[in-house]
């Protein structure tokens, strides 16, 4: 058990550092400008096993958000209360925390990476495929049956949208601060809508 583990924690190792190399060259000459090759000489490993832990260039900068990819399906199944309830506080506790999922941190860092994912066509259209998938799963968690694909359609777009309003809060200059404030009203609103169109899961 002990081996495996250490074989899990040294492919997990393997993941982040090729993925943090791969992103810090494409913020400094931009992602269509960075070839494969040059991420796996920087990452002193061969093309083959580059690809052989992300078979897409688009997986190299989507594995530092993939936990987020199954977060509102995990918030409904380990959730107190009824689904939207449980959304509800995850989302506005993550404003609150400032997690960068949410829109809501002006850290440089934060900032150009998100600048780089909402600013490159081929990451844009990848993105369209994570929230597919976050879709699905949160659908199998609401119980799989079509209201529960369409309430997922809604509530993931809802989430989507208060992060990209957040975003472009940012983008225009304001502080995180203030941002915060008003993604807080905004956010209980947009569920009060959801609660009223969906009672099912309120």
């Amino acid at each position: 058990m002990d081996e495996i583990g250490l074989r899990e924690r040294k492919k997990q190792r393997m993941y982040e550092t090729v993925s943090e190399i791969a992103i810090r060259l494409f913020l400094e000459k931009g992602y269509d400008a960075v070839p494969v090759t040059e991420i796996a000489a920087a990452a002193e490993i061969s093309k083959p096993t580059l690809f052989r832990y992300f078979p897409a260039k688009e997986d190299l900068v989507f594995h530092r958000i993939a936990d987020h990819e199954d977060e509102a399906a995990r918030v409904v199944r380990e959730g107190r209360g009824a689904p939207l309830e449980s959304l509800r506080r995850n989302f506005l506790e993550g404003v609150e925390q400032a997690d960068p999922i949410t829109g809501v941190n002006d850290h440089p860092a934060v900032r150009a990476f998100y600048e780089l994912l909402y600013g490159t066509p081929a990451l844009v259209a990848r993105m369209y495929a994570h929230l597919e998938r976050s879709e699905e799963a949160l659908a199998a968690a609401l119980g799989g049956d079509l209201d529960a694909r369409l309430a997922a359609g809604q509530i993931i777009a809802v989430r989507r949208v208060l992060a990209q309003e957040n975003w472009r809060r940012i983008g225009a200059g304001q502080a995180a601060d203030e941002v915060r404030a008003a993604a807080l009203g905004d956010a209980e609103r947009a569920f009060d809508l959801l609660e009223a169109a969906l009672p099912r899961y309120s």
